[in-house]
């Protein structure tokens, strides 16, 4: 644990229902990432235009892809490392386990990170995905540092035990955007802008990573510099992350956190009825409310 990181108290935080949530995403090939988050992740198309197609569950969107035929992917750049889709329970990361094993889409890993049963993937353009389940927060454990997380095997054969034998056919309802994580130039930079200036808690620091969270769940934000140490953003028009959400519970939590903006003189530009920021390494974020 990186003491540099967690010794400094956070002097104002978040509201504690703070959650993140929609992801914007510039593709080249929308038709074909469409059919891939439809068919393969299962999410449902909600809303589908020449340039745009929103998906998500039920009436919640979840990640909107925006045509950029001509644009380019940056890997070293900073952006988009995964976003994380959250699954209610085991029983349901099992259904979809079976789901992607019958599709021959292939897993990039796994990682049984004690608080969460992870699986990642990348979508056919190389933005990179993890599904998981969180296990009950009273498993949790927590010592000095924060809570315990590490990266252990998953038994995939036990979790596709727990599917039913029903045919998937879209991802179950209470399906969330649980954290992203981001590629970051300078991982004090952005521990300092996620805590310090938004107020979210830092409660794991890995060498060259930092997880950050609201009301004591294991993490909201990651971000890490593993592949960006230095990098600069991704040039205008490129394939990746355009954006994502920060969704704070209601209009009184979002004015607080805009107040502590305005006196830390934190750039912020008014879009429609939300508004937007950029993270110190460029990531573009949207203030919005749950209400």
């Amino acid at each position: 644990m990186n003491n540099n990181l967690t010794d400094q108290p956070n002097p104002s935080r978040i509201d504690p229902g703070t959650t993140v949530g929609m992801v914007t995403l510039a593709v080249a090939e929308l038709d074909a990432m469409a059919h891939f988050y439809q068919s393969i992740i299962g999410l449902t198309i909600m809303n589908r235009t020449e340039t745009s197609v929103e998906l998500g569950i039920g009436k919640t969107p979840l990640v909107i892809l925006e045509a950029r035929p001509n644009g380019k992917q940056y890997p070293r750049s900073t952006g988009l490392y995964h976003m994380a889709i959250l699954l209610p329970t085991r029983k349901d990361l099992g259904h979809w386990l079976k789901h992607l094993v019958a599709s021959q889409y292939p897993l990039n890993g796994a990682g049984d990170h004690l608080v969460s049963e992870a699986l990642y993937l990348s979508d056919p353009e190389g933005n990179g995905i993890e599904m998981y389940h969180d296990r009950s927060r009273e498993l949790w454990k927590h010592n000095e540092n924060g809570i315990e997380m590490a990266t252990l095997p998953v038994d995939l054969e036990s979790l596709k035990s727990e599917a039913p034998d029903a045919e998937f056919t879209c991802l179950p309802a209470q399906t969330t955007i649980g954290h992203l994580h981001l590629r970051v130039d300078d991982i004090h930079k952005a521990t300092n802008f996620y805590r310090d200036v938004l107020g979210f808690d830092l409660m794991a620091a890995l060498p060259g990573a930092a997880f950050l969270s609201a009301g004591g769940y294991h993490h909201h934000i990651g971000a890490n510099i593993w592949n960006s140490r230095g990098a600069d953003p991704p040039p205008p028009g490129s394939l990746g992350l355009v954006s994502y959400r920060i969704g704070l519970p209601n209009e009184e939590a979002r004015d607080q956190l805009l107040v502590r903006l305005d006196k830390l003189n934190y750039p912020i530009e008014p879009v429609g009825v939300n508004q937007l920021l950029r993270d110190p390494s460029g990531n573009r974020i949207f203030l919005t409310t749950k209400e």
